[in-house]
C-alpha cells in the first residue's frame, strides 16, 4: 500500500469515526482549519494531559538526582502589540510566496520544488510539485503526470535521473511552474503569516493587534511575574499548552500544517554555562516521552539543524522528526528543542524598560537567564499518534484498527452485552456504570457483536468486555484483546482490576 493511499485511508477513517472533520463543512470548509470531532478531541486531550503531567505535575528528576521546578501558565492569546515589535514578528516573521499567473493558486517558495527529470544528462521534462522533502517532490511529480508522460518516463528505466530544487533555488530570473496546472509563477515576494485584528471600537493602527503565532512570548512576559510570586530560582521552567495562528501561505498535509493550531511549549530558564548539560537533558527527556506514549522504533529521529536553519538569535537547535505517511521514507517535525540564547528577555528589557535580570543570591551576581526551548506541536502530536495507530488487517471485518497505547486510546475499553435479552443489557448497564468512574468507557448493545466489534477495531479501542449466556452462570465475561484478537474469560467482579493494570501499565 502506498503512502498516499495510506494517507487517504486515514483522512477518510478519520471523518467517518469522528476524529477529525474539516471546520465549517456544510459551508464548503475553509482552508487551513479542522474541527476536532469527540474521539479526536479525546486522543488530543490524552496527548495534552500527558504531557502536563511529564512537565509540571510530575516534572522529570534533573542530573542532580532531585525533581526540576516546572510551573505552568496560561497567556492570553492577545496581547500588546509591542510584544511581537520586540520579539521580531513584526518586523521579520515572513514567508516568500509566488502566485501563479494562470490559475492564481497561492504557493511557499520554499515548498514549491522543480522536478527536472533527465535521461544520460538531456533533459525530458520539468514538472512543478508542493513537497515537505526531495524524495516526496519525485513522487509527488510523477503522480500528478498524465499516463502517456508517465510512461514515457517510465520506460527509461535506471537511466532516469531526477533533480529537485526549490524555487528559492532557481537561478535569478526563473520561476518555475505551478504544480496545479504548470501556468509561470510570479517571483518571489515576502508574506508575513500573523493574523491581524482590532481591540476595541475604532479600527485603526492604534487598535491593531495580533493573534500569537507562538505561545513562548506570553511566558517571557510572564517570567518576572512567577519569579515574584512563585518559590522558584534558577533553574526552572514554565509550561503552557495553547493555541497559536500562522497564515500559512499553503496549509497541506492534513492536521500537520494548519492557520489554527495548538503548541506544548516549555521555556527552561538557566545559566549560561549550564546549557550543554540542559540541552543534552532536556533532548532525551523530550524523545522518552514521544516513546512513552506510543511513538516507537524506527519513525523517530533526531535531526540537528543547519547552520543557515537556525534563527539568528538561536545557538543551536534539534528537532524529533517523525516519519509521517506524507514525508515517507523522510521525516518531518514533531517537536524542536532550541537554545534560544538570551535574546527574548533581553528584547522586551530592552522595549518594556522593565528589569528582566535574576539575581543569584549565593553567588551574588545579576544576570539574564539563557532559555532552552521544547516546543512540540499538540496537533501534529495527535497527528503522529494516528499515523503510529493505522494499521490495516484485511483478516478484520473493519479492514483496519487503530493500535493505540491503552494509556492514549479516545475509548479505553466497551462493554458489550452479546444479544439486547435475557438480562445481559441490565448486567453490562451495572458494569459500565462502575468502570465509567475511572476511565473513558463505551456501552453498545445494538446491531450484531461483529458489527460492533468492527467499529471498537477502528476507533482503537484496546478491550472490549462481552456479557453473553455463561455470565449468568458463572459471573465471568469475555475479554477480547484489540492487538492480537485474543479472548479470554475473567471474573465480572475482576474488570475493573484488569482495566486499571492495563491502562496504567
Amino acid at each position: 500500500m502506498s503512502d498516499t493511499t495510506t494517507m487517504e485511508q486515514l483522512v477518510s477513517l478519520c471523518k467517518r469515526r469522528g476524529f477529525v472533520y474539516p471546520a465549517s463543512e456544510i459551508y464548503g470548509g475553509i482552508n487551513g482549519f479542522w474541527d476536532y470531532g469527540p474521539l479526536g478531541i479525546q486522543l488530543k486531550n490524552n496527548v495534552r494531559d500527558a504531557w502536563w503531567r511529564a512537565m509540571v505535575e510530575c516534572p522529570p528528576i534533573g542530573p542532580d538526582g532531585q525533581p526540576v521546578q516546572i510551573v505552568g501558565l496560561d497567556s492570553s492569546i492577545i496581547q500588546n502589540p509591542k510584544t511581537w515589535e520586540a520579539s521580531g514578528h513584526v518586523g521579520g516573521f515572513n514567508d516568500p510566496m509566488v502566485d501563479c499567473k494562470e490559475c492564481k493558486s497561492r504557493f511557499r517558495a520554499d515548498q514549491v520544488a522543480m522536478v527536472t527529470f533527465l535521461v544520460n544528462g538531456d533533459e525530458v521534462m520539468t514538472v512543478g510539485a508542493v513537497c515537505d522533502s526531495p524524495e516526496v517532490a519525485v513522487d509527488e511529480a510523477m503522480s500528478s503526470l498524465n499516463s502517456k508522460n508517465r510512461r514515457r518516463l517510465e520506460k527509461h528505466g535506471d537511466k532516469l535521473v531526477s533533480v529537485v530544487k526549490t524555487v528559492e533555488q532557481l537561478p535569478a530570473g526563473e520561476t518555475g511552474n505551478c504544480p496545479k496546472c504548470s501556468g509561470e509563477l510570479t517571483e518571489p515576494r515576502m508574506f508575513n503569516l500573523m493574523f491581524d485584528t482590532y481591540t476595541g471600537a475604532i479600527r485603526d493602527e492604534n487598535a491593531k493587534t495580533y493573534l500569537r503565532p507562538e505561545t513562548a512570548q506570553g511566558i517571557f512576559l510572564n517570567y518576572k511575574n512567577v519569579l515574584d510570586t512563585m518559590r522558584v530560582k534558577v533553574p526552572f521552567g514554565i509550561a503552557q499548552v495553547g493555541k497559536a495562528f500562522r497564515n500559512e501561505v499553503t496549509p497541506r498535509n492534513f492536521i500537520f500544517r494548519s492557520r489554527e493550531f495548538e503548541q506544548m511549549e516549555m521555556e527552561w530558564f538557566c545559566c549560561e554555562e549550564d546549557v550543554p548539560m540542559w540541552y543534552e537533558f532536556w533532548k532525551q527527556q523530550r524523545m522518552d516521552f514521544w516513546c512513552k506514549i506510543g511513538l516507537e522504533g524506527d519513525n523517530l529521529i533526531f535531526r540537528d539543524h543547519d547552520g543557515d536553519e537556525l534563527a539568528h538569535y538561536s545557538k543551536a537547535c534539534v528537532d524529533i522528526e517523525y516519519r509521517y505517511p506524507f514525508t515517507a521514507p523522510g521525516f518531518g517535525e514533531l517537536e524542536g528543542i532550541a537554545h534560544r540564547g538570551c535574546f527574548d528577555l533581553t528584547q522586551h528589557q530592552t522595549h518594556s524598560k522593565a528589569k528582566m535580570e535574576y539575581f543569584d543570591q549565593p553567588n551574588n551576581r545579576k544576570f539574564l537567564p539563557h532559555v532552552i526551548e521544547p516546543a512540540s506541536g499538540l496537533t501534529r502530536g495527535t497527528l503522529a499518534l494516528l499515523c503510529e495507530a493505522f494499521t490495516p488487517d484485511e483478516g478484520r471485518a473493519s479492514k483496519v484498527f487503530m493500535k493505540f497505547k491503552p494509556s492514549m486510546a479516545p475509548v479505553k475499553a466497551a462493554v458489550l452485552p452479546l444479544v439486547a435479552k435475557d438480562g445481559m443489557p441490565e448486567i453490562a448497564t451495572q458494569l459500565y456504570m462502575q468502570l465509567r468512574e475511572k476511565h473513558m468507557v463505551e456501552i453498545d448493545i445494538k446491531q450484531s457483536i461483529g458489527k460492533r466489534y468492527a467499529r471498537q477495531d477502528e476507533i482503537g479501542t484496546p478491550y472490549c468486555f462481552t456479557i453473553d449466556g455463561d455470565t449468568l452462570d458463572d459471573n465471568t465475561v469475555t475479554v477480547r484483546h484489540r492487538d492480537t484478537l485474543d479472548q479470554e474469560r475473567i471474573p465480572l467482579d475482576g474488570v475493573a482490576k484488569f482495566l486499571d493494570e492495563k491502562i496504567t501499565g
